[in-house]
């Protein structure tokens, strides 16, 4: 069969509430493209019904393939393994919770119509988020981007188009903390920008609390950024600068206070300057300690348990330790 003009990589995750509007708003759009597609369903280890259901909806509909992993491996490694089975010449990524409305999937498509490799969704309005969030989300964006080598787009997500040859591009990168909005501004090609409002979920609760958001966060500043390295540097300059206020505050302790309890204050300062600096640069190496540890085990990304209405080219090939023989 000839190769896809489209494919659809949509993780799951206990998406039950949401699965049957999915798939009847799918069927209403991709009913209107003059294309030939595919939709592959990741699911990431659901533990309410969400797989039955999508068994169920690969049954009646053959264009659709379930990719089942073996456990929760997590949205990034779901992405991941959806984009090692997608066929088509282009590939989107997006969300199951309606929040990546597929109506902008015919804008994506269009700008790659036009030869962009990349064309990101950038969201003009988040819908149904708190101002905590919103702000939250503004910062870390703004701040990835000053930290990162490379340009990472504000205010987007993982809703993206991408072409094929980025798709081959990506099967390269084999890191196990993934960070795949950066490792997509990594590899390059032409790309380009959609601009659309955010709705709010269509059901269900959101798989990213603030927990989850710190954590996610934290793997994107450390993947693409040594920066936090170099805050030894700027904590030593402050403490020394600190250390001289301190030198001089005891000074005029020493000549001029008459009931000072000598060396108290300066050594309680001087302690907690030393201490607070060591502790946070020992967690900053820790970090990245960590991540060295993870990389260098080799494990597979992912495994599989379960496929449905899968058919893989030659080049589509997962790497054998990430499929259940």
């Amino acid at each position: 069969m000839p190769r896809p003009q489209l494919s659809l990589v949509i993780p799951v995750f206990n998406e039950e509430p949401v699965i049957l509007e999915l798939h009847r708003r799918l069927g209403e759009f991709l009913g209107s493209l003059d294309v030939t597609w595919q939709v592959v369903f990741v699911d990431d280890g659901s533990k309410d019904r969400s797989i039955e259901m999508l068994r169920q909806i690969c049954k009646d509909e053959p264009r659709y393939a379930l990719v089942a992993l073996s456990r929760n491996f997590g949205h990034q490694l779901a992405i991941t393994a959806g984009m090692d089975y997608a066929q088509g010449d282009a590939v989107v990524v997006m969300d199951a919770d309606l929040q990546d409305p597929p109506s902008v999937v015919a804008d994506m498509y269009a700008k790659y119509k036009e030869g962009f490799d990349v064309v990101y969704a950038v969201r003009n309005r988040r819908e149904g988020e708190s101002f905590f969030k919103k702000a939250t989300a503004a910062l870390f964006y703004r701040l990835l981007r000053r930290l990162a080598g490379v340009p990472i787009p504000v205010d987007t997500g993982d809703f993206r188009l991408l072409s094929r040859r980025v798709v081959i591009a990506m099967r390269a990168l084999r890191e196990t903390n993934r960070f795949v909005r950066g490792m997509v501004a990594w590899v390059g090609f032409n790309q380009t920008a959609v601009h659309y409002d955010r709705p709010e979920r269509f059901a269900g609760e959101t798989h990213y609390p603030l927990g989850k958001m710190i954590r996610f966060a934290l793997d994107g500043i450390m993947s693409f950024s040594t920066s936090p390295l170099r805050v030894a540097i700027y904590l030593g300059v402050l403490a020394g600068v600190a250390g001289l206020g301190v030198a001089a505050w005891a000074a005029y302790v020493k000549l001029f206070v008459q009931d000072a309890v000598p060396g108290w204050a300066t050594i309680m300062i001087a302690v907690t300057l030393a201490a607070s600096s060591q502790l946070l640069m020992t967690g900053i190496l820790g970090e990245y300690i960590g991540r060295i540890y993870e990389e260098i085990k080799r494990r597979p990304l992912y495994l599989v348990r379960e496929e449905q209405n899968v058919r893989l080219d030659s080049d589509d090939q997962a790497g054998p330790s990430e499929r259940e023989s």
